[in-house]
Order: C-alpha cells, then sequence, then structure tokens
C-alpha cells in the first residue's frame, strides 16, 4: 500500500480490530524494533556468559515495549491510521505514553553499561561515549522538567493545531518523523520520573509525581477540546475514504474520548511503578542502616571485650 500522500487508503474496507491487527510492517520501525530487540538480547546473552544476574522483569518490561511499537507501527492500524483520527490517536497514545514507560523500566542504558567491555586506559569506547552523553549538558538540558513538560504539552497542541499536522502526514518521511518525535518525547518526559536508568536528574519520590501529574491535566483537556469541536479540526482527516463510511466529526469526538481516556493509563502505571520503587528504595536504605549499627553493635562489644581484658590484666 503507497503510502505518499493523502490519497493513498482509498481502498480500506471499514475499520474493525481483526483487520486492524493483520501485519503490514512499516520497514523503518520493523528495522528498528528488530534492532532493539537483538541488542538488548546480546547485552542478556553477554551479562549470563560472565555470570551476573540481570532481572528477568527488565527483559520482559523492554520486550513487550518494543511489541507495542511494533503493535501500532507494523499492523493495518497504521494504514487506517493514516486516513482515521481515531486509529491514528490510538497509534500516537501508545507510542508516546505506554512504549516508553515500558521501554525505561526495561533500563536498557544501564544494561549496555554492564554489557559494553571498558576501552581501557586513555580511550574511548561505546561504553565511554555512552557516559559521556549520559553526562553531558545536553542530557541535563533534554531531561530537565523545565524542558520536559512544555515540550509534552507542545507535541500535542503545536502539532494537532497548526498546518504542520497535515505537512508530516503528507508524506511517508514525514510521518514516520512524527512517530519517532511521539517516541523520543515520551522517554524524555518519563525518564526523570520513572526510569531505572542513571540519568542527570533524579528528583525525589514526590517531586517526580508532582512531574507526572503537571503534564496530564493539559493532556486531558487536548481531549476535551476535540471531542467539544463542532468542526472537524485537522485537515488530513477532514474529508476520510467514502469506503470506511464513517463521519469525520464523530471520528474526531472518538479521537478526543481515547486522548482523554489514556490520560490516566500511563498515570496509574507511573504511579504503581514508582510507588515500588520508592518502596524498594526506603528497604534498601533499612538494610543499609540495619548493617552500619550491626558494625557499630560489633565495634562497642569488641571495645567492651578489650576493656574487661584490661581489668583482668590489672587485677591480676
Amino acid at each position: 500500500m503507497d503510502h505518499s500522500g493523502h490519497g493513498m487508503t482509498m481502498d480500506l474496507p471499514p475499520f474493525t480490530l481483526g483487520r486492524g491487527l493483520q501485519w503490514s510492517a512499516d520497514p523503518f520501525f520493523l528495522t528498528a524494533c528488530l534492532l532493539g530487540l537483538a541488542l538488548y538480547a546480546y547485552g542478556v546473552v553477554r551479562l549470563r556468559r560472565r555470570g551476573d544476574a540481570w532481572p528477568v522483569g527488565r527483559t520482559i518490561s523492554f520486550v513487550v515495549g518494543v511489541l507495542t511499537i511494533g503493535l501500532v507501527m507494523c499492523t493495518r492500524l497504521n494504514d487506517y491510521g493514516m486516513v482515521m483520527f481515531s486509529v491514528h490517536m490510538v497509534q500516537h497514545m501508545i507510542i508516546s505514553m505506554l512504549s516508553p514507560i515500558l521501554i525505561l523500566l526495561g533500563a536498557p542504558v544501564t544494561l549496555a553499561l554492564r554489557a559494553l567491555p571498558a576501552a581501557g586506559k586513555g580511550r574511548k569506547g561505546p561504553r565511554e561515549l555512552l557516559l559521556m552523553l549520559l553526562h553531558s549538558r545536553y542530557m541535563r538540558i533534554i531531561t530537565h522538567p523545565a524542558f520536559t513538560i512544555p515540550l509534552f504539552i507542545a507535541s500535542l497542541y503545536a502539532l494537532y493545531f497548526t498546518p504542520l499536522f497535515d505537512f508530516l502526514m503528507g508524506s511517508k518521511t514525514g510521518h514516520i518523523a512524527m512517530m519517532v518525535h511521539f517516541l523520543a518525547v515520551g522517554v524524555v518526559f518519563f525518564w526523570p520520573i520513572i526510569g531505572v536508568d542513571p540519568g542527570p536528574h533524579r528528583p525525589g519520590y514526590l517531586m517526580r509525581m508532582l512531574e507526572l501529574f503537571a503534564g496530564m491535566p493539559f493532556h486531558a483537556f487536548f481531549g476535551i477540546a476535540l471531542m467539544m469541536a463542532s468542526t472537524p479540526m485537522v485537515e488530513t482527516f477532514k474529508n476520510p475514504p467514502a469506503s470506511l463510511g464513517i463521519d469525520a466529526l464523530s471520528d474526531q469526538t472518538a479521537a478526543g474520548g481515547i486522548a482523554w481516556a489514556f490520560s490516566e493509563v500511563p498515570s496509574v502505571l507511573v504511579l504503581l511503578a514508582l510507588l515500588f520503587q520508592w518502596y524498594g528504595s526506603e528497604q534498601r536504605q533499612a538494610k543499609r542502616k540495619d548493617r552500619a549499627a550491626d558494625r557499630d553493635g560489633d565495634k562497642e562489644l569488641e571495645a567492651y571485650n578489650a576493656y574487661l581484658a584490661s581489668l583482668n590484666a590489672r587485677g591480676r
């Protein structure tokens, strides 16, 4: 199926979930997904061969995260998403709010840092370059809440309510660039909040929750704005192919409903993950304190025994 312009999907029959989930791979995303899975598997195998453990939960989270990208970009959902606002919104919500969370919980950067060999003194290999990037000023800027929250909000309003969206949807390259942008925005937004990987910004757990809730109301409002509009707002979806048998305005209302409802999904997911991370960090801190107390107790006991021994020697 040709994706090179607006008239490319005239032959699409009415949308059903069964049709939407049929295989129809976008070569760019198929290659990226397979490469991501292969590199992750290589890292895990390398650690195992060395005798190091890697949590199974992280592997599952990463794999499912990549598969969610494949689900929206390598099936006919991608074809329908070019002409149906509601299907496009499902793609957008999954790739910007579900896939990034799952991928980040898979800790791919931590895996890379542990699996890549050190280059040796004075030399720079992939591991050293990755560490330089993590500690760079660029990374500090793009993961700072003052940058990520406005970017997250602007990605909705500035894109859908300006001619930029129609321009990007007019070509296959533009469409791919937009989807990559959605994924990247999701990653930089959720990384400081939920990421397991080391990053320049690691605020306290309460601050992370505030960051999460700072972006979500704007997201919900965007959905409500679409639902309440009395005319189709996006040129691309104004005249859906007759073969689909849909009305542009009711499809836009459905798209708004999806955007509004979806803002709750990551909030719950992230909140649960944050609470688990918080609990885990409290447990680790308690264990460290216990170990320190045990060491202090041992020292006190040794000092007391030494004192008794000196008394005993004096008595003799």
